[in-house]
């Protein structure tokens, strides 16, 4: 087991044997997650729902902990770690590297009073990515399309106001792993409306620097290269419906690039246990533009377990991919 590993179960370990010493204000949970389906343009079963090089979604199981620091005047910080170690089909014709450990969120977050500031591996202020959190749910935000990253390595700082947010954050712009070849990312965003209030957020973002291209762990071009992007995004629930927009143009490995995304879903049954959802993806990408057409079905079982299934149709590879997902999330302490 590499050193990076070792360090991180080390403080999982250290930071629950101290539980007492803060008071006991954690949560720790357990996840697990089978993924599944079938591909026409491979012709053949598939283990993930995106693509067999990225990290959404696989199976795997893995664990989600929070630690909140207080004091007299209340809490003053928290500390979050969530990792899988997931089966990663890219290898599996040569059997190599066929479990891979994948990292989402590793930061520490302190509370200021002007800000809250944030070190490690977290979101950037780019899009929906920015505060939907995607890391179980088969359909992804721009994000997972290349504009901006689900997680990113760097620091940032957000603050909350009456009539909405601000966030900024500088980053390495490599996505999951973490690497120095010159590459950076500076990002800002600020919104109108409080979702959890006003049911509704309309935010306004850019992006700017030389991030590394990367799908998961896999560098996809050698060196960085200038990125300049803006965007913009908007979230609205009314009674049993959800829509969400996304939208971002600029440059991007040389080229104007464009891109948007619309997601409308619909809740049923009692405590909305059940949705329907549907998301069209249209970018262009060189000269040509590019189009996915998904939908997907979640069922939550019980608290715990939710069974999701997506269809989608990749215009580009002209691909019809069936995926079922059963997901478990399970609090242990």
């Amino acid at each position: 087991m590499c050193k990076s590993k070792i360090t991180v179960l080390g403080v999982l370990i250290w930071l629950i044997s101290s539980g007492p010493a803060f008071g006991k204000s954690y949560l720790f949970y357990l996840e697990a997650q089978g993924v599944g389906g079938y591909s026409t343009e491979n012709d053949q079963a598939i283990y993930y729902s995106m693509n067999p090089m990225d990290v959404m979604q696989k199976p795997g199981v893995g664990f989600d902990y929070l630690q909140r620091f207080s004091g007299k005047t209340g809490d003053w910080g928290s500390f979050a770690l969530q990792m899988r170690l997931a089966y990663n089909e890219a290898y599996r014709e040569t059997g190599e590297n066929q479990f891979r450990l994948q990292l989402y969120n590793a930061f520490f977050k302190y509370k200021a009073g002007f800000a809250d500031l944030w070190i490690g591996h977290n979101r950037i202020a780019f899009g929906l990515a920015s505060y939907l959190d995607s890391h179980a749910l088969l359909l992804q935000p721009l994000a997972m399309y290349g504009y901006g990253y689900d997680r990113d390595w760097g620091v940032g700082a957000s603050r909350d106001f009456d009539w909405g947010n601000v966030m900024v954050s500088c980053s390495t712009g490599s996505g999951m792993p973490l690497e120095f070849e010159g590459n950076y990312l500076v990002s800002a965003r600020a919104s109108y409306g409080v979702l959890t209030r006003d049911n509704y957020s309309v935010g306004f973002c850019a992006t700017y620097g030389k991030p590394l291209e990367t799908m998961g762990y896999e560098r996809m071009m050698p060196d960085p290269i200038k990125t300049f992007l803006v965007g913009t995004d908007f979230t609205h629930f009314w009674n049993n419906m959800e829509n969400r927009f996304e939208a971002a143009a600029g440059e991007k490995m040389g080229e104007d690039t464009y891109a948007f995304l619309w997601r409308v879903g619909v809740n049923f049954l009692d405590e909305d246990r059940l949705k329907a959802e549907a998301q069209p993806v249209y970018r262009k990408s060189g000269k040509d533009w590019l189009y996915e057409l998904s939908g997907c079905l979640s069922y939550r079982v019980t608290s715990d377990i939710t069974l999701r299934t997506m269809y989608t149709y990749d215009g580009e590879m002209n691909d019809n991919k069936v995926v079922f997902q059963i997901y478990w999330y399970y609090k242990l302490l």
